[in-house]
């Protein structure tokens, strides 16, 4: 009699909120035993996997060297390392990514950071940093994403990169070409919280969701199109935990002193690390 042979488990997928260079609390959340029960976990990051936290460079490292196991979107603060490694932005004030760009091995993570993905989608979740346009199905939000994938991958990425930045147009219209077609999708995916009735983005309000009927959170939008799958995304820490059946919002604020947010997959369970160590911001 022959035994069929058993099918090994499917590795449990975690779905991790913005990390911002808190290296301490990711090593904290990779050691909890609810994860590392499964020696082959996958990790989805949200993106911001740097800045603003007090150990870019350890952070970056610790998610490349997941290696297949892992994916992280780009998120806009990973995308700002990117824009001054080029040259087309200055550092800010709050930055912290300067053991980044002076490492010896500072061009790999920068060509790293490049082919991250915009957008990632597997088992009927979409994850994104930000968020997706109320017009946007997932076939059509991943095949945005792709064409700044590529427009990042190429050997003109930094002349590319450059014209990326700005907040208009706020909408999007299929016609669009070129560095306003790009602008519009990063804005979307790597910047926006909230949008007008009319499904146009509005950049100035950072503070928790409100919904005046004019102005509402990206994912209360009337007749919003990607609602057949669960949106994952981080970005928002004034809205923090977040869990939907159609969206999950895992920026639990970790540089900001409040946790760092892990999920499961396959069963929605929450990991939770205290991040106790920061402050509050004046500006998010």
């Amino acid at each position: 009699m022959t035994v069929p042979a058993m099918t090994p488990p499917e590795p449990s997928i975690w779905m991790i909120g913005d990390l911002q260079g808190c290296y301490q609390p990711l090593r904290e959340l990779l050691s909890h035993p609810d994860i590392r029960a499964d020696p082959n976990a996958r990790f989805w990051f949200a993106g911001d996997l740097v800045n603003r936290g007090p150990n870019s460079l350890a952070t970056l490292k610790t998610v490349m060297a997941l290696g297949d196991r892992a994916v992280s979107v780009l998120g806009n603060h990973d995308l700002h390392v990117l824009a001054v490694a080029a040259g087309v932005r200055k550092p800010g004030k709050s930055d912290t990514i300067d053991d980044i760009l002076g490492a010896p091995d500072a061009q790999e993570m920068i060509d790293w950071l490049r082919h991250c993905p915009l957008a990632h989608y597997e088992q009927r979740h979409l994850l994104v940093h930000a968020g997706v346009l109320p017009k946007w199905t997932t076939e059509k939000t991943l095949e945005l994403a792709g064409e700044v994938e590529q427009a990042l991958r190429g050997p003109d990425w930094k002349a590319r990169l450059a014209k990326m930045y700005g907040n208009e147009p706020t909408q999007w219209n299929d016609n669009f070409r070129g560095s306003k077609r790009l602008r519009v999708i990063i804005n979307a995916m790597t910047r926006m919280r909230m949008c007008d009735k009319n499904g146009h983005m509005e950049f100035t309000f950072k503070g928790a969701p409100i919904n005046n009927g004019q102005l509402m959170p990206w994912f209360d939008v009337p007749k919003r199109a990607a609602t057949q799958d669960t949106i994952v995304f981080g970005h928002w820490s004034t809205l923090g935990l977040m869990l939907r059946p159609d969206v999950i919002c895992l920026d639990s604020g970790c540089v900001w002193g409040r946790q760092l947010t892990a999920m499961r997959l396959q069963d929605h369970k929450i990991v939770q690390i205290p991040c106790d160590q920061y402050q509050e911001p004046k500006d998010h």
